[in-house]
């Protein structure tokens, strides 16, 4: 068979499916829990969430929603005040679909919610708000804010509950080979292509070229041994690399080594930013709810090294607080899977309810090392994995309106 696509295509091809991927990577390995089932919410312990770059300033639930034309899904959210919350419901591309919470639904921001497959909003009983989902499958990734009385918020979280209205139709997850974020998926990803994008609709409206051109590429694998080993090689020693350094520096706006995802949870038709949003960060939300930075790179331009120590200075008029209406915080991760390091502080974030030192001036220094500094500094310290790089998110809960312009970014980090 002739190869009908050119090497800038065929990574236009992969970086567009990549994120249909991950989800699925994503749900297989969800599912593979023990308990973990469709319509049923899990609820994460405090301090854990097993997906990369997770927050640690909520408790955590979270559930694979499964609905047909016929059975929808019934959420019960309760009353809760003076906390930041919200139900966040993506679909099978990792566009968010609503965010339910006092700031979307002020009318009916608690109470009864219908998730209804799509063009099936008449299945909603009575009483009840219906959401209409993109395809028959989504994620819901509910967080409600811990502040300083954890108990509480997980006694809230607690009250959430889920529901099929009878026995839906499931399909089964797609059987894309699991990979890891270092090594992302081989040529193995086209044997699935035609699945991966008929199984769940894309909002996405620039979708019909990458879909046309990844079906192009699957048709070319599967043509020959010959052609497969070529595209293998290709997507081996060009395709990730590219993507790799595309995620991480060029997709989204970079400023003091700290990636701005200004764009994100909506993506229009930017699908590459949103295949490095699922990689860095799988179910990222909309702009509106939170606007991540992800630092990876020193002030000096160098990636950042776990054996190096780092400060990041805010000034007295543009320490983190003023750049939200809800909360911040910012984490320490391993890379390349950014995932949380395990320490013998158990120290893995900062936010708005740590007991932070603060300059006589107002400013505020972070500090990133693998050793403890000393005196009153340790309050504002992250411990970072000896001669290992990292990575540091920085999370804008209710951003105010000059961060979600682009305007504030987190100050550059320094050797310290």
């Amino acid at each position: 068979m002739e190869r009908t696509f050119d090497d800038d295509q065929l990574r236009t091809a992969y970086g567009y499916l990549l994120a249909r991927a991950l989800v699925v990577r994503q749900e297989r390995r969800d599912l593979a829990e023990e308990g973990v089932d469709y319509n049923v919410i899990k609820h994460n312990p405090l301090g854990s969430a097993e997906f990369v770059n997770p927050n640690f300033d909520v408790a955590y639930l979270e559930a694979w929603v499964a609905v047909d034309d016929e059975t929808p899904v019934l959420l019960e959210i309760p009353r809760i005040e003076g906390r930041y919350y919200t139900a966040q419901f993506l679909d099978e591309w990792g566009e968010v679909i609503v965010n339910i919470n006092e700031r979307n639904f002020p009318d009916h921001p608690s109470g009864t919610f219908a998730l209804v497959a799509p063009g099936a909003a008449a299945s909603a009983p009575d009483g009840a708000v219906p959401i209409e989902l993109h395809s028959d499958k989504a994620k819901m990734l509910a967080r409600v804010e811990l502040q300083d009385s954890p108990d509480d918020a997980v006694d809230l979280a607690r009250q959430f509950t889920l529901r099929s209205v009878g026995t839906p139709r499931i399909a089964p997850t797609i059987a894309i080979d699991d990979f890891d974020n270092q090594h992302l998926a081989d040529v193995g990803l086209f044997d699935h292509a035609n699945e991966l994008i008929d199984a769940a609709s894309d909002v996405c409206g620039a979708a019909a070229e990458p879909q046309r051109l990844a079906r192009s590429v699957a048709a070319y694998v599967a043509s020959s041994p010959e052609a497969r080993a070529e595209i293998d090689r290709a997507i081996h020693a060009d395709v990730v690399p590219w993507f790799l350094a595309y995620a991480v520096t060029k997709s989204g706006v970079f400023r003091n080594g700290w990636l701005g995802t200004i764009t994100v949870g909506n993506y229009g038709d930017d699908y590459l930013i949103r295949s490095a949003a699922n990689l860095v960060g799988i179910w990222a939300n909309s702009a509106s709810e939170c606007i991540y930075f992800v630092g990876t790179r020193g002030g000096d331009g160098q990636p950042l090294d776990g054996s190096r120590s780092y400060r990041l200075h805010f000034g007295p008029g543009d320490v983190p607080a003023e750049a939200v209406d809800g909360y911040w915080s910012i984490i320490l991760v391993s890379l390349p899977d950014y995932r949380v390091i395990p320490n013998p502080d158990d120290r893995f974030n900062l936010n708005s309810y740590s007991p932070l030192e603060f300059g006589d001036d107002g400013s505020l220094d972070l500090y990133c090392s693998p050793v403890a500094p000393d005196g009153p500094r340790r309050a504002n310290w992250l411990p970072t994995p000896d001669g290992h790089p990292f990575s540091l998110t920085f999370r804008t809960y209710i951003p105010r309106a000059n961060v979600r312009a682009g305007e504030w970014f987190p100050p550059a980090i320094e050797s310290d």
